[in-house]
């Protein structure tokens, strides 16, 4: 048999760079920052040219009216504008500017209050910039935080500005936002609310003042160049609890706004436990606190008065091995009803409670995972919500009526995605397959198609320029007797008589998926492109999703629990394996490579004791799970004391079963997966004896971009499985 590695796109057709990969080449056009109108069939738009904000129907798709011109302004004047938010009664907006970014999902920002109908713009504050600004019901007032602090500001008191804690400080105490790790853990950024009539605030306070600090050496570098490192390193330190290791003490306090008291409501937080939100209600005199425990097997819901301060239990969900986070993001609060997703059946299903904490009826008793709750309509009883019914691969959006009966309201199999009218009688659905670019249409609550938004046929011409083959689904059996699934893109001249190389991607963590029937399947999203160019040089790319991952319930996503890499790595060497037996690959030229949890995973395989991979790249990879926070770790290990065996499975202890050549990469600045890491993971192949090439990024965090960062690695990566699989 021939062997290969050679450019396989013909003359005739264009050839694809890097720098097409970097610009995303293979992107697709469509709706982005949708934000629904309450209650109304419209919705609210950042313009092309990102300097208005438009209202559009979603009936027709169709703009209705300019909401906000940043040049017909009276007042105040800005340069330009990044986010909005329009306050529940319509007559003003909070415009974002000069955004600066903080954590994954944190920002600072300068905002201004914009009336809509005299189009006066003026400042929300003098004082400094400004997180998580919050209306309150009646649009009069708006609560934010800056350095750590509550603020309130009154606009019928000429936006008259009072603050309302004065306790917070960086690293110890925090008011009103989350810590480190339950922002990145449980997905929020605001910790602040408005009771129904708008007379009191409601917040959670984070006491992180006996939580370690770990700190990020910061040089001077370039793009952006940080001067005051130009002689000497600078030192960035805050507060990352690691699995283990003590975490924030966590309290919910009110404020009354006219007589300025404060209290602690009494919310029984279990012993180390966490507070993931809080949420009003249209009841003054009630909040929603959800409670986890810290093995986070045990999510409760109290009501509590922000008066008395009294907590009532009025849910409790209790789940083994662990709540799913989805579970926690998920649960919707409305006016007489809370919808909570759970898979404590074996799969995610819907329940309905009143506010009272009664079960007054089970949406949905499947077995397929609901992977995305759009809403409950509480007028009719309606419930819309996106499943993985057809296979683990394909979404659908459904809707599950008051009677019992469920609708499907999208026709093609693939991928589908919906935004929901306020009012529920329309929606967006984003539809796509693994070889289709993203096809945007507006629908009727009954699946009737009304319009296209966008059919991204100029991508669709676009990627038939470069000739790439399409991607392929496949599935297998391990010699464990488990039934895995994946996708590969062939060279676009492929011939089965030749034997190629491959190089196989994933991520590999709990829940996640990449073998998907969608557009966005790939290893750097855009359609794949990336994997595209590698196929263009002759490389057959390959994603297998191993246990752990999720769509397939609860017992295949939770059966890696306490050992966290055992199953995971077993599974991409079996794939290997099948891969090797192919006729048209060279089984002894397979690379595997990930990112983060996917670089954790390609030290696994690489050491997993099988010798199947030739050579791997990690990128940010975890190595030592004792070295992550300890939200996401104990979700699934425990704590290092509680489970010493599963924490030995990582790539440290098998460093010396690592079999294949090696580039690892990490950026000097990850506040996520820290750099610690990989300098353990590094000593420990040198005191194995083990050859292997690093890549540190100045100044870079997790994600690993900023100037000509991201192409610089991804040419490493290129050219290193280039080298080590010819």
């Amino acid at each position: 048999m021939l062997s290969a590695l050679v450019l396989t796109t013909s003359s005739a057709q264009r050839q694809l760079t890097l720098q097409d990969v970097a610009q995303g080449a293979f992107s697709a056009r469509g709706p982005v920052g949708m934000t629904p109108v309450s209650g109304t069939d419209e919705y609210l738009q950042l313009s092309d040219n990102g300097r208005q904000v438009i209202r559009y129907s979603f009936r027709t798709g169709k703009p209705v009216a300019v909401v906000f011109d940043m040049d017909k302004t009276i007042g105040e004047k800005i340069d330009g504008f990044d986010g909005f938010e329009l306050s529940p009664d319509g007559t003003h907006m909070l415009i974002r500017t000069n955004s600066e970014r903080i954590y994954r999902r944190s920002l600072r920002a300068d905002y201004y209050i914009y009336t809509i109908q005299s189009t006066h713009l003026s400042r929300l504050s003098d004082g400094g910039k400004q997180q998580v600004p919050v209306w309150s019901p009646d649009g009069r007032q708006i609560a934010f935080v800056r350095d750590n602090n509550i603020f309130l500001v009154k606009l019928l008191y000429d936006n008259a500005e009072s603050q309302v804690t004065k306790d917070g400080k960086f690293n110890e105490i925090i008011n009103g936002i989350p810590d480190w790790v339950y922002e990145e853990e449980f997905s929020f950024d605001r910790a602040l609310t408005f009771t129904a009539d708008g007379r009191m605030l409601c917040w959670v306070k984070w006491d992180e003042r006996n939580v370690r600090t770990y700190g990020l050496q910061m040089f001077r570098g370039m793009k952006p160049m940080l001067m005051q490192n130009d002689d000497y390193p600078g030192m960035y330190a805050y507060k990352y609890p690691k699995a283990g290791q003590e975490n924030s003490k966590v309290s919910v306090w009110s404020y009354d706004i006219q007589s300025h008291k404060a209290l602690q409501l009494q919310v029984p937080v279990p012993d180390e436990g966490y507070i993931p939100r809080l949420k009003a209600t249209t009841d003054a005199e009630k909040v929603i606190v959800y409670t986890l425990n810290r093995h986070q097997d045990e999510l409760r819901l109290y009501g509590v008065n922000p008066r008395s301060t009294v907590a009532q239990l009025l849910i409790e969900d209790k789940v083994k091995p662990y709540v799913r986070e989805a579970e926690v993001t998920d649960i919707m609060v409305g006016q007489q009803s809370i919808l909570v997703p759970s898979d404590r059946s074996g799969f995610m299903n819907l329940y309905v409670y009143n506010l009272n904490g009664q079960l007054m009826r089970t949406v949905t008793n499947s077995n397929f995972d609901v992977t995305a709750v759009y809403g409950y309509d509480e007028a009719t009883g309606d419930v819309y919500y996106q499943a993985a019914a057809l296979n683990a691969h394909d979404r659908q959006v459904f809707v599950s009526h008051k009677n019992g009966k469920t609708d499907r309201l999208t026709s093609q199999e693939g991928w589908n995605g919906a935004v929901f009218s306020g009012d529920y009688r329309y929606f967006v659905n984003t539809w796509s397959n693994l070889n289709t670019p993203p096809v945007i249409t507006v629908c009727d609550n009954h699946g009737r198609q009304l319009s296209t938004l966008e059919d991204n046929q100029a991508l669709r011409q676009r990627v038939a320029a470069y000739g790439v083959a399409p991607k392929e689904m496949f599935s297998f059996t391990t010699s464990e007797g488990v039934q895995l699934d994946g996708w590969m893109v062939k060279p676009a001249n492929f011939s089965p008589s030749v034997k190629y190389p491959v190089i196989m991607h994933q991520y590999s963590g709990p829940g996640s998926q990449q073998v998907v029937d969608s557009w966005s399947a790939g290893s750097m999203g855009s359609g794949a492109v990336f994997d595209y160019y590698l196929a263009q040089l002759g490389f057959i790319v390959v994603t297998v999703d191993g246990r752990g991952t999720g769509a397939r319930g609860s017992e295949f996503e939770k059966c890696t629990y306490l050992r966290l890499g055992d199953y995971e790595s077993k599974d991409q060497v079996e794939a290997a394996l099948w891969l090797g037996q192919q006729p048209y690959v060279d089984k002894n030229r397979i690379g595997i490579w990930g990112w983060s949890y996917g670089g954790f995973n390609t030290l696994m395989s690489m050491s997993e004791g099988r010798e199947v991979f030739r050579a791997g790249v990690a990128v940010a990879p975890p190595t030592n799970w004792k070295f992550y926070d300890s939200v996401y770790t104990e979700r699934f290990m425990r704590t290092p004391k509680e489970n010493p065996e599963g924490y030995a499975v990582n790539p440290i202890e098998r460093a010396p079963k690592l079999h294949g050549a090696l580039l690892i990469c990490h950026g000097l600045a990850d506040d996520n997966v820290h750099p610690q890491n990989t300098f353990e993971y590094s000593e420990a192949l040198v005191q194995a004896d083990k050859d292997f090439r690093e890549l540190i990024y100045t100044n870079r965090n997790h994600s690993i971009y900023g100037g000509n960062t991201r192409m610089h690695l991804m040419r490493q990566i290129v050219n290193f499985f280039t080298t080590e699989l010819k």
